[in-house]
């Protein structure tokens, strides 16, 4: 039922815990306010991770009186809240210690540390982010943009903003600590810290943005739902299919909605016998939907 892959997840916590120990101890060594910056938003970033092993976990649970349709939308709140962590804590304390450095300049020290821990994280994080267009590319059609849109799958598409943005800020944060070597100014690593902070933001926003919409709670895609209103109307008996209503519990949960008209001259077991055809093939030919409930309808009734 869940998103994405637990393996890809596992792959980016591991990576991203090793690579906030050597950023803290390379800040600790440079009084780079870049790497410093990094450092958080990789700890924020293993934090993120945590919480989708966790609803993960939860959505799995079987369905029951409290919750008919399954726990499938708790993959979706706790997607949410990693986007409300990444615009928070990541992109806030990023400008936030990006301003302070500006203010009050401290000059890097021991700068290749502090390049060969970048080169290292981008390694790292390059392998995290190929583990997480794999998963985001199974179910791609179109562009990446057109995707990230579409996309049910908010766990997979967590990771690969979160991984996106990281190796964009380690290019950032080697621009910053370059640049400050080069003109003894400690300004372009404050100012790299600032510019990973609105980079952090700009992906946290996208990310709220399409989490809100699956918690709300979101259609599947239109080409099943023509889908299957292509299969019930097939059947002998089917007048016209009035309206095919979908919803996501779940990257891989839909429940289906079908509204009927029916001949007039069959009799009341015709019409169940039907419905629990439609129900039968729409089920069979789609994995994905977990429910199917089909309304006959009297199309002279408004």
């Amino acid at each position: 039922m869940a998103g994405g892959s637990t393996r890809t997840i596992l792959i980016a916590l591991g990576a991203n815990v090793g690579i906030a120990i050597a950023k803290f101890g390379a800040a600790a060594v440079t009084g780079s306010s870049a790497m410093l910056t990094e450092g958080v938003h990789s700890l924020v970033d293993s934090s993120n991770q945590v919480l989708l092993l966790y609803g993960r976990k939860r959505s799995v649970q079987p369905a029951d009186a409290t919750h008919p349709f399954g726990y499938g939308r708790e993959l979706y709140f706790w997607s949410f809240i990693v986007a409300i962590l990444v615009f928070a804590l990541g992109a806030g304390v990023s400008v936030y210690e990006g301003v302070l450095h500006i203010l009050d300049p401290e000059p890097a020290t021991n700068p290749l540390l502090a390049y060969a821990v970048l080169a290292v994280a981008f390694a790292l994080e390059g392998w995290s982010t190929i583990a997480a267009l794999a998963d985001f590319n199974k179910t791609r059609r179109g562009t990446i943009w057109q995707e990230i849109r579409h996309t049910k799958d908010a766990p997979t598409l967590v990771l690969l903003l979160e991984n996106s943005g990281a190796l964009v800020g380690l290019i950032v944060a080697a621009l910053g600590l370059t640049l400050s070597l080069v003109t003894g100014h400690p300004f372009w690593d404050g100012l790299a810290s600032v510019l990973i902070g609105l980079v952090l933001g700009v992906l946290a926003v996208v990310l709220l943005h399409e989490a809100k919409g699956l918690l709300i709670g979101e259609s599947a895609d239109p080409v099943m739902v023509e889908a299957i209103r292509a299969k019930a109307a097939a059947h002998a008996g089917v007048v016209r299919v009035h309206e095919v209503l979908t919803l996501h519990s779940a990257p891989t949960m839909v429940t289906v909605i079908i509204s009927a008209d029916f001949e007039d001259a069959i009799t009341a077991r015709d019409v169940e016998r039907i419905v629990l055809a439609i129900e039968r093939e729409v089920a069979a030919s789609f994995p994905i939907v977990a429910r199917v409930y089909v309304r006959p309808r009297d199309s002279s009734v408004a």
